[in-house]
């Protein structure tokens, strides 16, 4: 039997950048930080630094609701895949999402702003294939 199942709660690295592919699907890249255990010896907190792909509802359910450092649960598998860039091969591990919840309440995330997040949209596009040949 094989099972794929990764969950996290972590907090938004940078606000989501939504990118369309040629034939208009929506995809996002984005990375959640994961708190590591206290160490007492480094004196300081420290985080997982987890990548994760969204696409189409979900890419701009994220963009819609979520910005820099608001607090958000994400379900999917993992999933690793390779690309080529200006000849050099990368390997890149990454949660392919299929849920967000939102963690915390809206007023905690903005510390008492009363402001709605914008999706931050970009012109780049990106070719459309399936996940193991995208270039991010």
């Amino acid at each position: 039997m094989a099972l794929n199942t990764v969950v996290i709660v972590g907090r938004l690295a940078k606000d989501i950048e939504l990118k369309q592919t040629p034939t208009g699907k929506t995809v996002t890249n984005f990375t959640v930080a994961v708190d590591k255990p206290y160490n007492k010896d480094n004196d300081h907190p420290e985080a997982n630094w987890i990548d994760c792909i969204a696409w189409e509802k979900t890419a701009e359910f994220l963009a819609k609701y979520f910005k820099k450092g608001s607090k958000v649960g994400i379900a999917g598998s993992l999933q690793t895949r390779t690309y080529e860039k200006d000849g050099t091969k990368f390997k890149v591990t990454e949660i392919l999402v299929s849920t967000v919840d939102f963690v915390e309440s809206k007023n905690s995330s903005q510390t008492g702003q009363q402001e709605t997040a914008q999706p931050a949209k970009t012109t780049e596009t990106v070719p459309e294939t399936n996940a193991d040949d995208l270039p991010f």
